[in-house]
């Protein structure tokens, strides 16, 4: 997670509570997962954010009585997150090199894809993973290689960018011409470097850094059916949002389901420390 990640989120700290629709439905149903799977051993246990952008998961868990700590590497995000709680102790940092004891936390959040922007994913898995203590859960989202939005990037490729992912051709075939077990990097234009997991190796690094998951999730399985370009803009047209709010209604009933998990663009895992 280098320079251009910090200064791309350095950017947009100031209007990142200005949610897309895309963000808005992934926001809603990561804070409800939270809320409901990482309940506190005990009022004031210390808890990590480790990624915390502007604070929305600090400030949640703050509220269910964690004492909660947030790092970041984006300066501007801090300064939003600091205004927003000031009682919470928050300090500019890489997840490679957490600056934090071992065995600190009870709980650790690592969302907003902040795993997918990291260069090196499984030495960031291993920091968390030892800043944890014994019995400690970790709540983490992250983008999904094998989803439907990659049957939309590649239809796109192939016909002039109609739904505006911005890959040529060439570039859309390469994130399917890796072995499928694999996780893939994808340049999209605008944003820093990113990789897409997939689940088995996400699986892997967590089991490597002894880290056991206990349940998992998808986002944006059903609501995917629509091009995700078509949900990163500021509102929707009035034709699309009532049917937009049925497919958020519909991927909310099944994010659990096993064989929907499998096309969403979101993954989220609970995972428990050894």
């Amino acid at each position: 997670m280098g320079d251009a990640t910090a200064r791309f989120f350095d950017a947009m700290a100031a209007s990142y509570d200005e949610l897309e629709p895309w963000y808005e439905h992934l926001y809603a149903e990561l804070h409800r997962i939270l809320q409901s799977a990482l309940h506190p051993v005990a009022r004031g246990a210390p808890a990590l954010d480790a990624g915390c952008g502007t604070g929305f998961q600090t400030r949640i868990l703050a509220e269910m009585g964690y004492r909660v700590h947030g790092l970041d590497l984006s300066a501007a995000s801090l300064s939003v997150a600091r205004a927003r709680l000031p009682a919470s102790h928050f300090v500019r940092g890489d997840l490679g090199a957490l600056p934090y004891g071992d065995a600190t936390f009870d709980a650790v959040v690592c969302a907003g894809s902040t795993l997918d922007f990291v260069d090196e994913p499984g030495s960031a898995v291993a920091e968390i993973a030892r800043v944890m203590r014994p019995g400690a859960r970790l709540l983490l989202e992250y983008e999904r290689r094998w989803c439907l939005d990659l049957a939309w990037t590649l239809v796109s490729s192939v016909t002039a960018d109609v739904f505006g992912y911005g890959l040529r051709p060439a570039k859309a075939r390469e994130l399917v011409a890796t072995p499928w077990r694999a996780g893939v990097w994808v340049d999209y234009p605008g944003y820093p470097r990113l990789r897409l997991f997939t689940d088995r190796e996400l699986g892997a690094m967590l089991q490597r850094s002894g880290l056991r998951i206990e349940q998992a999730w998808g986002i944006h399985a059903i609501t995917n059916v629509l091009p995700s370009p078509v949900l990163h803009r500021p509102r929707l047209s009035a034709a699309l949002r009532p049917l937009y709010r049925a497919l958020r209604s519909a991927d909310a009933r099944v994010g659990s389901s096993r064989a929907l998990r499998a096309i969403a663009a979101h993954g989220v895992v609970l995972a428990r420390k050894s």
